[in-house]
């Protein structure tokens, strides 16, 4: 009996993979996901459906993944899918629920008081279960599971000189962030080695050899070997960087400079500073000293968490389909 694990690559992907082991699905797991060097690193060895890309609110791409989606249900006896989101999730959710599986949403730990807009749209489907990553979010259709943050504790250590550095931007197309790299380029000491994760910013003009992407087992151990970690204040590096013995400097995109769609990194940054996991800066007041207190922090991780229940005795079959389909075909059509 097959369980599908259901993310977008970056931050959703992440999440569900740092999950996965509290959840009890087993080792009969598909995963699906977009194909790129971060999900290829970090899914080897893994069954995997290679969805294609499906960015947010793209309705072309939404209905190509949910066709291609089907042969899944075809070629697997699945009994749950689970997915942390976004489009994809809308693809492959209410299909599952219309051939009466199981079917599991966990909202990204980004959305602290208000679901994602597939998060709202799911939640309209009938048998599909709704989890949330905040308490805050306990509402409604809304049950809290765990929030991925509480697992981590920083504890200071003796200052050390900053002789390695990672710095990610993540890899959503069509947001640049350069004006993080003009604040912090010239803040970097002249003989750090440096690795530039750079997704679509221009460098052009700031003498540094940016990356587009860097696969997951890379990133991974740069961050490991790194005095400190500067990112975007995503999910996806903030997970890898906390799961590497890292507190990370977070940088929020902010919506009014065009650097994402919404403001929704602020709330993640303030989230994570407020448990001191994170030094939270605006681009724009990086400062030399934040790169020095980082690298004189540590952090930890619960060696043992707490199983998480999400799923039960398997839902039984919708005796009349149409109502379940029609809910599906009204989701997929609003988003």
């Amino acid at each position: 009996m097959t369980t599908l694990l259901v993310a977008n690559d970056g931050g959703h992907l992440m999440q569900l993979h740092t999950l996965r082991p509290r959840l009890g699905v087993g080792d009969d797991v598909v995963w699906v996901t977009p194909r790129t060097p971060q999900t290829e690193s970090l899914l080897a060895g893994e069954r995997v459906h290679w969805a294609f890309p499906c960015p947010p609110r793209d309705t072309r791409a939404l209905a190509r993944n949910t066709m291609a989606c089907r042969r899944l249900f075809r070629e697997h006896d699945v009994s749950l899918v689970v997915s942390t989101g976004a489009a994809l999730a809308l693809a492959v959710l209410p299909q599952a629920r219309v051939r009466g599986i199981e079917t599991v949403y966990i909202e990204s730990a980004t959305r602290l008081d208000a679901p994602s807009l597939s998060g709202r749209a799911l939640a309209m489907v009938p048998g599909i279960t709704t989890y949330s990553q905040s308490s805050a979010l306990t509402r409604g259709h809304w049950q809290y599971l765990a929030s991925p943050w509480e697992l981590y504790d920083t504890t200071p250590t003796a200052p050390r000189p900053v002789r390695r550095m990672v710095v990610s931007l993540g890899t959503q197309e069509g947001y640049g962030f350069r004006r993080l790299l003009e604040r912090l380029v010239p803040l970097v000491p002249a003989e750090a080695e440096v690795l530039w994760q750079t997704g679509c910013t221009d460098t052009t003009g700031l003498g540094i050899d940016g990356r587009e992407r860097v696969p997951s087992e890379e990133m991974a151990a740069a961050v490991r070997a790194s005095d400190v970690v500067v990112a975007h204040a995503g999910t996806g590096i903030a997970l890898m960087a906390l799961e590497n013995g890292k507190c990370p400097i977070l940088v929020p995109r902010r919506s009014m400079h065009g650097e994402h769609v919404d403001d929704h990194q602020l709330t993640i940054a303030l989230e994570l500073a407020l448990r001191d996991l994170c030094i939270s800066r605006d681009a724009d007041s990086l400062k030399e000293r934040d790169l020095v207190a980082a690298a004189s922090r540590t952090v930890t991780k619960v060696t043992d968490p707490p199983q998480l229940r999400i799923s039960s005795v398997p839902l039984p079959r919708p005796r009349a389909s149409g109502a379940v389909a029609a809910a599906a075909a009204a989701t997929a059509a609003s988003v």
